[in-house]
């Protein structure tokens, strides 16, 4: 894992000058690769990389970046792991190569002489985001893996195209221009993450999941996809499988293995962070299984029950035998992650479970350089509440007239959350265990929100949005058009719940939990893999009946199924509780006067960015307790926290 740089001045340039700039560049991802560091340049056609590096495979010089192919016609800095590095290394030495270390890196240049890099790419299995050099017919290209787990920004203007891991790399080079794009500022607003390919800087964008980008002199980047999720979902709805429960379940097992298997290889410690949810708990699991010692797993718990899952991890991992660490966290400890946020996170970014994550990345990193979580369990097998929620909402209310609709809404937010809390607590010991829920009240509110939706996917749109018209707060922004309102989308999966998949699959995953997890990890120097986003898992789950994911009121059918042959349901079947923290009082009490000061109203208007009107609005009815605005502020404050972090 590591952290890549370069600029190409398609007129050339001084070698002392590319190199010094490339290394400013490389410097600011110092956290994403802290043991080794390298540039390479060629003044003739302008063109420099930077490098920073991770070790992590071939710990030896012999790994070190940029890297050149054998026949010199190739340079590359590379971030990522690709996990059939050594299949292909062993195709290549069949066709006789000779390598001269033991690197995923080599093995990519090689292949690349041997079939060329856009027959290459495709064939690659793992998390990268890749930068190569053809210094015969001066192109660069660049590429992105399939679900967009690695990070790669560029930004082109005139004679000068940059590119970086992160965006800070951009800034450090003389001819950024940091200028707000006000229309991407409106889309962070609704969705709390600045979506693909857009950035919060005009000019600059994020290569898409899944594509590569051919770069030459004084033109444009030319995209080019590789993998598609939306080909993935239709080929996947179109050719079903016919398999009986057991045979689904004895497949997944196996390809789950395999997967978790290829993420275990490393050079250095490895273990697994364990929130003793069904996703994690079945990446150690397998871990476990195919390890010949205890697993290293680690999990951070809050004293606040509602957000406590540190319990429930300890008592898996005693079943299975992990060597397990855990580590209570109190809010003073975790509130003091936020003035790092926005150094973190180079774009606004509003998902607060960026704080616990980066927590037990930080505790995982005092023992360990590489571990596995369980991210994507979600999207891919129907396990958000909202899946659920949003279904069952619209086949019940599309037939109550809207009027009536309107009026529920409004009694339901006549009481406050705290209101709806008490009143649940009072009835929970009657609902059944696997239905209960966390946080009822703002589930409440937040009913009343989709209850006047009258189509589906402005159901769901509801659902995932913070700010509803995020075009009235921002000054001279116009949002952008999203694809959860593609109708497209709409025929390629017509039933709503693996539409919903699908959006997410698109755009919250690899926007957002893929983001968190990235930026969290890599700020401590952890590498984090995700087996359960292995693309062959991915491929294969989409050509599974919906009834393997959801049965019986539940998500992740399958999923369980392969986890109780290794775990007791008892262990792991409780209330879904996401990873949070109680931003909702902390805004009350002791993150008042911070708050109060980013949401000033004079400092709001000297921006020139927001009007303060609705956001002041929103501070009050929510200091009040009429109404949990969390998110909706935490997406305000994340931004002015970035705006003071990142001056223009």
């Amino acid at each position: 894992m590591c952290g890549i740089a370069g600029m190409w001045q398609h007129r050339g340039g001084d070698a002392d000058v590319l190199c010094e700039r490339v290394q400013r560049m490389a410097r600011t991802l110092h956290h994403r690769g802290p043991d080794d560091a390298g540039q390479w340049s060629d003044p003739a056609v302008g063109i420099a990389l930077g490098f920073r590096r991770l070790s992590i495979l071939d710990l030896s010089p012999t790994g070190h970046q940029p890297m050149s192919s054998g026949d010199g016609r190739y340079v590359v800095v590379y971030n990522g792991e690709i996990y059939n590095f050594q299949d292909l290394r062993a195709e290549l030495e069949q066709r006789g190569v000779a390598f001269r270390g033991t690197s995923d890196t080599e093995v990519f240049l090689e292949a690349c002489s041997c079939w060329g890099p856009e027959a290459t790419i495709p064939r690659l299995w793992g998390m990268f985001a890749i930068a190569l050099w053809d210094r015969k017919e001066r192109t660069l290209l660049l590429a992105r893996d399939r679900l967009g787990k690695k990070p790669l920004y560029y930004w082109q203007d005139g004679n000068t195209f940059l590119f970086g891991s992160e965006l800070k790399a951009l800034r450090a080079h003389p001819s950024f221009s940091a200028e707000i794009d006000r229309d991407a500022l409106a889309a962070y607003l609704r969705f709390g993450y600045v979506p693909m390919p857009l950035c919060i800087y005009r000019n600059a964008h994020k290569l898409p999941q899944g594509c590569m980008a051919v770069v030459r002199a004084g033109q444009a980047p030319e995209i080019r996809p590789y993998w598609e999720a939306r080909q993935v979902a239709r080929d996947g709805l179109a050719r079903r499988f016919d398999l009986s429960d057991v045979e689904a379940t004895d497949q997944l097992d196996t390809l789950l293995r395999d997967a978790v298997a290829r993420r275990m290889i490393a050079d250095v410690p490895l273990g697994a962070m364990l929130s003793g949810g069904f996703d994690s708990s079945t990446v150690v699991a397998l871990m476990q299984a195919q390890s010949t010692r205890p697993v290293r797993t680690f999990t951070i718990g809050f004293h606040e029950a509602a957000y406590n899952e540190a319990k429930a991890a300890k008592e898996v991992a005693r079943h299975l035998g992990t060597d397990h660490t855990e580590l209570y966290v109190t809010p003073k400890e975790a509130q003091d992650v936020i003035p790092r946020l926005p150094t973190l996170y180079d774009e606004p970014f509003a998902d607060s479970s960026q704080i616990p994550t980066f927590l037990v990345s930080a505790l995982a990193r005092q023992h360990v350089t590489v571990a596995l979580s369980g991210d994507g369990g979600d999207e891919l097998f129907g396990g958000y509440t909202r899946y659920q929620w949003a279904d069952g909402i619209w086949r019940r209310a599309r037939w109550i007239p809207a009027r009536v609709r309107g009026w529920t809404a409004r009694a339901i937010r006549a009481w406050s959350p705290q209101r709806w809390d008490s009143l649940y607590d009072a009835v929970e010991w009657l609902v059944p265990r696997r239905v209960r829920q966390t946080m009822p009240g703002d589930k409440a509110h937040k009913l009343a929100e989709l209850l006047t939706a009258d189509q589906p996917d402005a159901l769901y749109h509801r659902l995932v949005s913070l700010w509803k018209s995020p075009c009235d707060l921002v000054v001279g922004g116009q949002e952008p058009a999203s694809v959860l309102l593609d109708p497209a989308v709409r025929e390629l999966a017509p039933d709503f719940t693996e539409r919903m998949m699908l959006f997410d699959l698109v755009t919250y995953l690899p926007d957002d939990i893929l983001v968190k997890v990235d930026r969290a990890s890599m700020g401590v120097s952890l590498e984090a893999r995700c087996p359960l986003l292995d693309h062959r898992v991915v491929e294969w789950v989409w050509r599974l009946p919906l009834h393997f994911k959801r049965r019986d009121g539940q998500g992740k059918w399958l999923l369980r199924q392969v986890l109780s042959r290794y775990v007791p349901a008892e262990l792991v079947e409780r209330p879904k509780m996401g990873f949070g923290v109680p931003i909702d009082a902390w805004l009350r009490g002791p993150l008042r006067e911070w708050a109060e000061e980013l949401l000033d109203e004079r400092r709001m208007r000297e921006q020139g960015l927001l009007r303060p009107e609705p956001i002041r609005a929103a501070w009050a009815e929510h200091l009040s307790g009429r109404r949990n605005e969390q998110y909706r502020l935490w997406a305000v404050l994340m931004l002015q926290a970035w705006l003071r972090a990142w001056p223009a």
